[in-house]
């Protein structure tokens, strides 16, 4: 039966991949060969007194001279060596200290050829300036040799040799600190999960059955909603080697590095099966193949090839689990997601109420809550936050505690902590009371519309203070989660979108720029009714999606276009009708009701700041 880990292997010490005392042996040797050398070549030449080298002129027994400094070398001519002097017939004298005028005279009128040179520093001298470097350059080569050498036994990576080391990294057996246990919310996702567990636990009780381990498990959804959480709970309730990496960490500038790693990473974990490798980010190198821009990047491409390659050839044996992460399924390469890839794709996706209320009390499990905090009502606010944003707002919270003084966190905290997230910090900016009359019936337009429109979310807070890049803002809380929109709805949710330009243009006869980011939103929405969502009567049961943004090309360009300049034209034309209907619609209202829209810009220049019951109380004191 497998085992659920196996015994590392013991890493080699500093210095068992290689003995120092070699290169001192290489330097010896070239240290004595120069020595061996130099005393040979001094043996070949006979010394001989400075006298006798004159005498040797003298009798015209001496060919040619060469002067170095204080030191003369020569060499007799042939067949006239003196007696004694039959040994070699080179020799070598030395200069006396003071001058000799008439040295140079007497070596003319024999016939001697002289030549001069440069003193040659000593013998000890050349062997440095000879030798030195190649002892250097040996033994940087060899130093290198040796780290790479500790690389391999040791499983490191980087440095100059490390170039198709994998960078993923690993963490042993219930290293990882996260069990299920700390994973609230996503029940379907951790039910499917649990059968890998049980697999990676117990192999041996499925394969008698006949049974296959997912080869991978894909995980998509949301960013925020747990993926990585998820991959590491998995890890630590198998109890098996995990391997950790995010996609771009495969792409390098040389191609062929990426699908190296891939190598290296797998062969790893087949070694240790059972084994868990996660792939963080997947559509970074997961992206179709040919896929026009974007999509013909070699490196990228053999990337993935690689991926793909090893995911087909896990032998039975070797249990290793591939689980990825993407927020964008709809890039992935079709070889991807085919079985015997990754089978199985587990859906996260935002929470819900209940899993939101489980979220923070895992988060919440050890920090100082004050009686009056109520979970279920920071949950109910908290609509649309991901895992990630609500254990952000739990630490936000603790953080507004500690700048409060406060020993506990109490509901205001949370509030706080909850305005800071969603509206931003507020900004110290004077505006004069022209602006701020302007903003005041802006938000006031908003709030009115959504107090007067039936489909509409109910009112939450209403404030004329800059927070984040809002000058002020309106807030909305949907009275439960929302999964399926009506037609309906949305065209109210429209009609508050346009409230605040509506009220500008009403009691200033104007409008100004603080409307851009909510025309750009009722467009955006009006868009999706009208192209994608068959809300338009001259559109019919038709769906034609938008080309995919672009960017850096700073234009939206048709990835697909499946449709003619006509249908464009048409669906132009139907957004501008449904918009000028809304707004038609509510420029009415808002001057039905001009009274409460005049009361509530009054006091909101008087306090800032409403919630739901201050708005209501205003609405209905001037109705």
């Amino acid at each position: 039966m497998a085992q659920t880990g196996q015994t590392p292997q013991t890493p080699q010490t500093p210095g068992a991949g290689f003995d120092w005392r070699m290169l001192l042996w290489i330097a010896a040797v070239m240290v004595i060969g120069f020595y061996w050398m130099e005393t040979a070549r001094d043996a070949a030449v006979q010394d001989i007194t400075y006298t006798q080298f004159r005498q040797a002129v003298q009798q015209e027994r001496v060919a040619e001279v060469t002067i170095e400094g204080q030191s003369v070398q020569g060499l007799y001519r042939e067949g006239r060596v003196g007696d004694g002097e039959r040994a070699s017939r080179q020799f070598e004298t030395t200069l006396p200290p003071f001058d000799d005028p008439a040295l140079m005279e007497l070596l003319e009128s024999h016939g001697v050829a002289v030549s001069a040179r440069p003193t040659q520093p000593a013998w000890w001298q050349r062997l440095l300036v000879n030798v030195l470097p190649w002892v250097l350059i040996l033994g940087v080569i060899l130093y290198f040799t040796y780290r790479m050498q500790q690389r391999m036994a040791s499983g490191g990576q980087g440095g100059l040799f490390g170039f198709g080391r994998s960078r993923a990294r690993r963490f042993r057996e219930e290293s990882t600190g996260v069990t299920m246990d700390d994973v609230a919310g996503a029940q379907g996702a951790k039910t499917d999960l649990g059968e890998v567990i049980d697999y990676l636990r117990r192999p041996e009780a499925y394969r008698r059955l006949g049974a296959k381990i997912p080869r991978g498990v894909l995980m998509m959804g949301p960013p925020g909603t747990g993926k990585t959480l998820l991959a590491k709970a998995v890890a630590g309730e198998a109890g098996v080697p995990f391997y950790s990496i995010s996609g771009s960490e495969f792409i390098e500038m040389f191609v062929g590095v990426g699908a190296a790693r891939v190598r290296d990473m797998f062969k790893d974990a087949k070694a240790e099966s059972p084994a868990i490798i996660f792939i963080d980010e997947l559509d970074s190198i997961g992206r179709a193949r040919g896929a026009g821009l974007g999509g013909g990047h070699d490196e990228r491409e053999q990337t993935l090839n690689q991926i793909l390659s090893e995911m087909d050839g896990f032998d039975p044996a070797e249990t290793v689990v591939v689980l990825a992460a993407t927020n964008r399924p709809d890039v992935l390469d079709p070889a991807l997601l085919r079985p015997g890839r990754f089978d199985r794709k587990v859906t996260l996706d935002r929470p819900g109420r209940e899993a939101r209320v489980a979220i923070l009390k895992v988060h919440a499990q050890d920090k100082p809550l004050a009686d009056d905090v109520d979970l279920n009502i920071v949950a109910q606010r908290a609509i649309g936050f991901a895992g990630a944003d609500l254990e952000n707002l739990v630490n936000e919270a603790a953080l507004m505690a500690g700048r409060l003084s406060r020993d506990r966190i109490d509901m205001e905290c949370f509030t706080l902590a909850r305005d800071r997230i969603v509206l931003g910090d507020k900004r110290d900016e004077t505006l004069s009371e022209t602006e701020k009359r302007v903003i005041a019936y802006h938000e006031s337009g908003h709030a009115l519309m959504a107090w007067l429109l039936p489909n509409a979310d109910p009112l939450d807070k209403i404030t004329i203070i800059p927070r984040g890049r809002a000058l002020g803002a309106t807030e909305q809380r949907p009275p439960e989660d929302r999964y399926n929109m009506t037609e309906s709805y949305l065209r109210d949710r429209i009609g508050v979108m346009l409230g605040g330009r509506l009220a500008e243009q009403l009691i200033f006869g104007e409008v100004s720029t603080g409307s851009e980011a909510d025309l750009k939103q009722a467009t955006d929405l009006a868009r999706r009714m009208v192209s994608q969502w068959g809300m338009s009567g001259e559109i019919g049961p038709s769906s034609f999606p938008r080309g995919e943004s672009q960017p850096f090309l700073g234009r939206e360009i048709a990835s697909n276009p499946e449709f003619s300049e006509q249908t464009a034209e048409l669906i132009d034309r139907e957004i501008r009708s449904l918009l000028d209907g809304i707004a038609e619609d509510g420029a009415k209202r808002l001057s039905q009701h001009k009274a409460q829209l005049e009361a509530l810009a009054e006091r909101l220049l008087e306090v800032e700041t409403l919630d739901a019951s201050g708005i209501e109380q205003t609405f209905m004191k001037a109705a």
